[in-house]
């Protein structure tokens, strides 16, 4: 019997490796996230894994071998790795723009994009993974995202001049988007939307969002929206 190795994390998917597939619980709307990363291996886009099919009511993807940072790892947040990671993100947004995928937004947007989903090799991002929770929306979304959780924006970061100049990098390296202008003003609002979100499904008995408030995860959040908040303007002269 081929052996069955849990991944790290999985607070809702539940993921094992088995052997060079991954077996997890399959996504709200595990229609469209099928059709998407088929999408992706039609058009011969490696940074995500690919869809093989179920069996016994689990999703089976692609294993993508590399590192996956669970713990903070320094590597993240150079500059080479941050512009590739804008880079992979501006490969899928203009991969799904204009398709019946993205419907009436600009792009389809993972939506979690973060270095916990995300494969590394040689300390550059290569695929991103865990795709549960795409779908249409804003260019900005992502690319929001990309500088709040790569860039680790919060106060772990004593300089603002530093972080201003990594989302300079993001953004640089991602190219050309209309709400540029509302990039900072965009992770703020991912920040709030986050941290009440885990507080809500939490008090509502979500097992793996009470999980995630009793961790601190919650507070987290809190304490990056209010150091984003406090240095929004060095932040968006950087934009």
């Amino acid at each position: 019997m081929t052996d069955r190795q849990p991944l790290a994390g999985g607070f809702v998917a539940d993921a094992v490796r088995v052997g060079g597939t991954v077996h997890k619980n399959p996504p709200r709307d595990p229609g469209f996230v099928h059709a998407l990363l088929t999408h992706f291996t039609a058009r011969g886009w490696g940074g995500a894994p690919r869809f093989l099919g179920t069996a016994d009511g689990r999703d089976v993807l692609s294993y993508l071998d590399g590192d996956v940072p669970w713990q903070p790892a320094d590597y993240v947040r150079t500059a080479p790795a941050l512009a590739a990671v804008a880079r992979l993100v501006r490969e899928f947004h203009d991969l799904t723009a204009g398709t019946d995928l993205a419907a009436d937004q600009e792009v389809v947007c993972h939506n979690d994009l973060s270095p916990k989903n995300t494969v590394y090799r040689a300390g550059l991002p290569v695929a991103l993974i865990d795709w549960d929770i795409a779908a249409p929306g804003r260019r900005v979304h992502d690319v929001a995202h990309v500088c709040w959780q790569y860039i680790g924006l919060g106060p772990a970061i004593p300089d603002p001049a530093e972080a201003a100049g990594l989302i300079a990098v993001v953004a640089g390296a991602y190219g050309p988007f209309a709400d540029r202008p509302a990039l900072v003003a965009t992770i703020l609002w991912w920040q709030h939307r986050c941290r009440t979100g885990i507080l809500a499904a939490a008090e509502a008995g979500d097992p793996a969002m009470v999980r995630l408030r009793d961790s601190g995860a919650a507070d987290r959040v809190g304490d990056a929206y209010e150091w984003t908040l406090r240095h929004r303007p060095a932040l968006e002269r950087a934009v």
